[in-house]
């Protein structure tokens, strides 16, 4: 199921006002910086995604939204007004923990009322409506009575989120919620989670280290590193356009080239208008490059091909490689290739073994950076 939103609906959001905004946030604690100079604009209504490694500084950017944490400095906004120095009670906001959270000495139905008693249930419909409501949104209509000690993982979670929308906030914020479960109840519960915000409408912060799992659900994402985001884009943006080296070697598999611009042609079509030859290691590749980058002869640069641009025996690009390992998985074989001491990964339908030639054509590969400070080859 495809959950991105439609040109028409994007534009609307990037005209709206942002529900949440981070100017220049920086959270230190004592020496270590946790968040360093993030800004970002999180629009009404949009499923908004932090993505990246153990201590990239996701966790602490949503704890600084819900309140939790106070920025060193920088302004964290909800509709324009600053929330600085308003507690995480008075933020309107409902969050969900990675570890559910729940009262175990509560009913199901007395967890996700609990918020109720401090707030009266939105549109004017009673606390046993509410409660009921919710838990028929997350397909739990008939749990109100049991202990949560007999529900699974899945079915606290659910629960979890329950209770944190039973107030009617304004802003929705899950932690890592899927990190305990198991593979095949993530992806079930994710299609959950975005089909309840969708038909909520209600803006949403979510935080995974799992990239399929932002790539999936996302209407954008926020690849972060070292305490700062290094791309925010929509997901199909963040794949095949990749900002840096990092995003491009994080999300998802990917083969990340690096080397000298050894000469250039004019094409046209093919959707891009030049192509330039790479020297990586003694052989050039071609890649294609729009007619607005400004290269040369000399230049370094980066580029990548995703494993399924990777083919056996085609391509305008090709090199000869030893398979090295191949992983089946199902519809598709991973196989990684040893091309002169490098690593190169391809998926195919069928096994591959000993030397093997594989190609690329130009206009798969993406160009990442023109710097002068990449190392030679991969």
């Amino acid at each position: 199921m495809d959950f991105e939103r439609s040109a028409t609906d994007a534009a609307a959001s990037a005209d709206a006002p942002p529900a949440v905004e981070l100017d220049g946030v920086t959270k230190r604690y004592g020496e270590a910086t946790a968040v360093d100079d993030v800004s970002l604009r999180v629009r009404e209504g949009e499923f908004f995604t932090l993505v990246g490694p153990s201590g990239c500084g996701k966790t602490t950017t949503l704890r600084l939204i819900a309140g939790f944490e106070e920025p060193s400095s920088g302004t964290v906004r909800f509709g324009g007004e600053s929330v600085a120095g308003v507690p995480p009670e008075d933020r309107d906001v409902g969050v969900v923990f990675q570890n559910y959270a729940l009262f175990p000495h509560m009913t199901v139905g007395e967890n996700v009322g609990y918020g109720l008693n401090f707030a009266d249930p939105p549109e004017g419909v009673t606390r046993d409506e509410r409660v009921a409501e919710l838990l028929e949104l997350v397909d739990l209509p008939d749990a109100a009575g049991r202990e949560p000690e007999n529900l699974s993982g899945g079915q606290q979670q659910r629960v979890a989120i329950a209770r944190a929308l039973a107030p009617g906030p304004d802003l929705l914020l899950l932690d890592e919620p899927m990190s305990a479960l198991d593979a095949r109840l993530r992806e079930r519960l994710r299609v959950q989670v975005r089909k309840i915000q969708s038909e909520l409408g209600i803006t949403t912060v979510y935080v995974t280290h799992d990239q399929e799992e932002a790539l999936a659900i996302s209407d954008r994402v926020a690849v972060m590193r070292g305490g700062t985001p290094e791309q925010v884009a929509p997901p199909r943006t963040v794949y095949r356009e990749p900002a840096t080296r990092f995003v491009a070697e994080f999300v998802g598999d990917n083969n990340v080239f690096a080397g000298r611009v050894v000469d250039a042609e004019e094409r046209d079509g093919d959707g891009v208008s030049r192509i330039v030859g790479v020297d990586i290691g003694g052989e050039t590749l071609r890649v294609g490059v729009s007619d607005a980058t400004d290269i040369d002869a000399g230049d370094r640069l980066t580029f990548c091909v995703r494993p399924e641009y990777l083919r056996i025996d085609e391509g305008e690009s090709r090199v000869r490689a030893t398979v090295a390992s191949a992983e089946f998985l199902g519809e598709t074989t991973r196989v990684t290739l040893d091309w002169g001491g490098r690593d190169l990964v391809v998926r195919t339908r069928d096994p591959l073994s000993g030397e093997v030639v594989v190609g690329f054509d130009p206009e798969d590969a993406h160009v990442i950076s023109i710097e002068g400070d990449v190392t030679d080859g991969y």
